[in-house]
């Protein structure tokens, strides 16, 4: 694990973001205080990758319903 002081981090952020895609980095303040900067993992799916629903709608039973759907009184 590679570890920063808080000058350090600011002087070269390119340079540790490259890092932590690879391992955990720690960045020190002058107060002691410690911050740990880790990659998030990439989702390998969208969000709108859903499974399929079976039912017994046709076609036009859907296009009726979107019809309806958007007809005015």
């Amino acid at each position: 694990m590679k570890t920063f002081t808080y000058l350090e981090a600011r002087q070269n952020l390119a340079r540790l973001l490259t890092l932590a895609q690879k391992e955990e980095v720690e960045i020190r303040t002058k107060d002691g205080s410690v911050f740990s900067v880790k990659a998030k993992e990439s989702a390998t799916e969208s969000p709108f990758d859903v499974p399929g629903v079976n039912t017994r709608a046709t076609t036009g039973d859907i296009l009726d319903a979107v019809s309806a759907s958007r007809e005015r009184d």
